[in-house]
């Protein structure tokens, strides 16, 4: 099951760039609001309901097709996933009406979790074990790019031409994806034991569940700060408007320092990797609470904010290690969980924000989800090792 060694890291940019599309895909539609609700004729709030349509996908696809999927081989299962993209977002840059808009951001978010999912295993699956985590982090590195770089260029591309232009260009980066994967990932046979009953095992694993808790609780102060990054620099510390992309740059370094940072600390040693990460992320998120006072300093944290991204490649590759039978289900859930925290982090900051808080008070709710993350890692390996002593 493992890649061909001559070729591995043409593997891995044909992966990363699915990471890309996906990722510019998601992020893209929070810059083009005002067009599409514009063109759609909707208040711009309701475009929110196209932003959690496509959330909700993920969540759906990601079970459901790791269940259907169990006995398709890899390589062919991640082109049908970025074809399936590719038709979701081309066909929303050609929808009709607001509401057909949002069932093709629903279809266009189906793949999503388990695109990962399969993608981190195969990565993973070319190098040695000890080098897991870096070559997970490698395909992520799609993701975290997009956020620096394909995200913004879309933006501005959907501004200048209509947004129509922005979600037709991701589906073509994911019709040249399920090309590449074609041409440079290897064939790998289907496990001819696997199936969907046995990847739906990995929905009563203990130490499945537990990691997938980390990921929704523990990653969601991330978000709960970038949801509402901007209103907190220009309404509390005065930031000009102007300086926005700036931010989003200094956002998106941090989550690829972080990324790359976490692969390499979960790769020596991956059950002190976890909660160190989730530790620097209660520091620095609790931190920013303070630090928002202020243009620079607030900027600076933003980018520390970013490196929870470190979280990412331990928690895909903890994954690995428990989900035994079910790999491909444990792996997509993970970006499910993922999205989950995206939701929590924002419905929680907001909250928080209507309540009368500062807006940098987000920083305490991600200070606080870190730390329900730690909890609960710690309370997973403790009822591992009660039931590894009552077996004994």
């Amino acid at each position: 099951m493992s890649l061909t060694l001559s070729r591995p890291r043409l593997a891995e940019l044909a992966l990363a760039l699915g990471g890309f599309g996906i990722g510019t895909g998601e992020f893209v539609i929070m810059g083009l609001m005002s067009r599409v609700a514009s063109d759609l004729r909707v208040a711009v709030p309701d475009v929110g309901y196209a932003i959690s349509s496509y959330a909700l996908g993920v969540v759906v696809g990601a079970p459901l097709i790791s269940a259907l999927a169990a006995r398709v081989p890899r390589r062919g299962l991640l082109i049908a996933l970025m074809l399936v993209f590719a038709i979701g977002n081309i066909a929303s840059a050609f929808a009709p009406d607001f509401w057909s808009f949002v069932l093709l951001r629903f279809l266009a978010g189906l793949p999503h979790g388990a695109y990962f999912g399969v993608a981190a295993l195969v990565a993973a699956a070319a190098v040695p074990i000890d080098e897991r985590a870096r070559a997970v982090s490698r395909v992520m590195l799609g993701l975290t790019t997009a956020i620096l770089i394909g995200a913004p260029l879309a933006t501005w591309a959907g501004n200048l031409l209509g947004w129509q232009v922005a979600f037709a260009g991701v589906g073509v980066i994911a019709l040249l994806t399920a090309l590449l994967i074609g041409l440079w990932v290897p064939f790998q046979p289907a496990n001819p034991l696997a199936s969907p009953r046995r990847e739906l095992s990995a929905l009563v694993k203990q130490r499945v569940l537990f990691t997938l808790g980390v990921a929704c609780i523990g990653f969601g102060g991330m978000f709960a700060i970038f949801s509402y990054v901007m209103p907190t620099l220009t309404e509390q510390a005065g930031m000009a408007e102007a300086l926005g992309p700036l931010v989003l740059v200094i956002f998106g370094v941090g989550t690829i320092v972080g990324n790359l940072a976490g692969a390499r600390m979960a790769d020596k040693n991956l059950l002190r990797a976890i909660p160190g990460i989730l530790i620097w992320c209660l520091v620095v998120q609790g931190l920013f609470y303070f630090a928002a006072n202020s243009i620079w300093l607030g900027m600076f944290f933003v980018g520390l904010v970013g490196t929870s991204m470190a979280l990412g490649p331990a928690l895909q590759t903890r994954l690995m290690d428990v989900a035994e039978d079910a790999q491909t289900m444990a792996a997509s859930l993970n970006h499910a969980a993922f999205n989950g925290a995206n939701a929590l982090g924002a419905l929680l900051a907001g909250v928080t924000v209507k309540l009368g808080f500062a807006w940098s008070s987000t920083g305490l709710v991600g200070a606080a989800l870190a730390a329900g993350g730690l909890v609960i890692f710690y309370v997973g390996l403790w009822v591992d090792r009660a039931a590894a002593v009552e077996s004994a």
